[in-house]
């Protein structure tokens, strides 16, 4: 058997959902589409956070972590998808794959732990109003991001060094959209089993107990909402909730499919179709979902958009 990667001239090619379609122009273009929606939209919504300071508050400075997280995700897998597909060249470097596989995993194990706090907050703001900027104070709300970008990027570290170590051999081709552990221990010549287990254990961790805490927060929601007075503050709570859980749905259902499905259950096209799903559709729907169904956001984008047309308009 003909060893022949851990140098640093050898690298992989990167076998996508653009290679084995039917229809890979079509593919592509609305591939091209989703992530200038993605830029575009989680961009503005950056934009818009920071520039009003009504917004300044918990909630919106967790949600402008949230697009920054989906903002960068992207970022680092399509644009060389679309280059690779354009060029008709499909190779990556070992460091590249490598460096790639790591911002994936530290970008999206940062989005599910700050998906838990985001839930967390919800559920302070509306069992707890009174107290909401005491539990929310500014140094909780940091200590919040700081988790899930530290914590989250020590993962990333450990398991992206620990696959990498192993030696490849046979094909040079990876069967998936970007550099990602279960396509790529297909490709290794030596016993992956243990370390397979780990990663599905560890999966398991990092996308169930956060979603186990963000179901207990949203339970504890439900009850308090049932019992508001006010049918207009109990409508306010459960659209802006509604919001995050169609998120979460949205993110945790292609990362539980693609790191907690057990491997006999994997297909190369399945996991594809999951990969493409959950790091270029969800970071492209996630601000629009959130802005869309938020007063607070499409006025503050008014606002902001008003004072920069103003000034010109009263020139005339």
């Amino acid at each position: 058997m003909e060893f022949w990667n851990s140098t640093l001239g050898s690298g992989f090619i990167l076998v996508g959902i653009l290679d084995d379609s039917g229809f890979p122009e079509l593919l592509c273009a609305t591939i091209t589409a989703l992530y200038t929606l993605a830029l575009t939209s989680n961009g503005l919504l950056l934009l818009v956070i920071t520039m009003d300071a009504r917004l300044h508050v918990p909630m919106y400075f967790l949600l402008g972590q949230l697009s920054l997280m989906d903002l960068l995700l992207t970022s680092v897998i399509t644009p060389k998808a679309i280059m690779d597909f354009l060029l008709k060249d499909n190779t990556i470097s070992f460091g590249g794959c490598a460096f790639q596989m790591f911002l994936e995993l530290a970008l999206g194990g940062a989005e599910d732990l700050l998906l838990a706090f985001m839930a967390y907050d919800r559920y302070v703001a509306i069992c707890h109003p009174l107290n909401y900027m005491i539990f929310m104070r500014p140094s909780v709300c940091w200590f919040m991001v700081a988790t899930s970008w530290i914590l989250a990027s020590l993962m990333a570290l450990v398991f992206t060094m620990y696959t990498m170590q192993y030696p490849f051999c046979k094909s040079r081709q990876i069967r998936h959209l970007f550099c990602e552990i279960p396509p790529l221990l297909k490709l290794a010549c030596a016993d992956t089993s243990s370390y397979e287990l780990m990663v599905y254990l560890t999966g398991v961790s990092v996308l169930i107990l956060p979603l186990a805490v963000i179901l207990a927060s949203y339970v504890r929601i439900l009850f308090s909402v049932l019992h508001m007075p006010s049918n207009e503050g109990r409508k306010k709570a459960l659209v802006t909730c509604s919001s995050h859980l169609i998120v979460v749905g949205m993110w945790y259902g292609g990362a539980s499919f693609m790191y907690v499905l057990p491997s006999q259950f994997h297909s190369p096209k399945q996991d594809n179709v999951l990969s493409v799903f959950y790091t270029i559709v969800t970071p492209a729907l996630n601000p629009l979902i959130y802005s869309l169904r938020n007063k607070e956001v499409t006025g503050a984008l008014r606002r902001i958009l008003g004072k920069h047309l103003l000034p010109t308009q009263s020139t005339f």
